[in-house]
């Protein structure tokens, strides 16, 4: 397992902590990083649409928000928001299952924690490239 590392969900949800963490020791190995502290919270769309109105000024939903309190990509020190409600969504509209879909938004999510910025369409491309094969390799463990 991997310290300094909290999950929570929304009541109702049952998320596989340890298939979590499997991803975070395999994220850790794969991206060279440390973690100071990590929080991982699977909320409803509604409540990250109040986060995002709150903290970004953006009045919708969205699949994941990132706080970073860390100056360091090698040590991180963060907080991850996951909309369930919204990773169901792209489950559907992309005709994967739940699970790689919630793997995927912990990646994006840790990947903008170690420096990947997705803000202009060049960064963007080359962030969901190391996405993709990140979720890849780690499926095939």
């Amino acid at each position: 397992m991997v310290k300094n590392v909290h999950l929570y969900s929304i009541s109702g949800f049952k998320i596989d902590k340890i298939q979590i963490h499997k991803l975070l020791s395999f994220l850790i190995k794969q991206l060279d990083f440390t973690v100071k502290s990590l929080e991982i919270n699977f909320i409803s769309s509604d409540d990250i649409h109040r986060m995002n109105e709150k903290y970004l000024g953006h009045n919708y939903s969205t699949d994941i928000l990132t706080f970073e309190y860390s100056d360091s990509v090698h040590e991180i020190d963060g907080e991850l928001f996951v909309s369930v409600d919204d990773a169901k969504e792209n489950a559907k509209i992309f005709n994967v299952n739940l699970e790689n879909e919630l793997y995927r938004l912990v990646i994006h999510g840790i990947l903008h924690l170690t420096g990947y910025d997705d803000k202009k369409e060049s960064k963007k491309l080359i962030m969901k490239s190391q996405e993709n094969l990140l979720l890849i390799n780690f499926c095939k463990l």
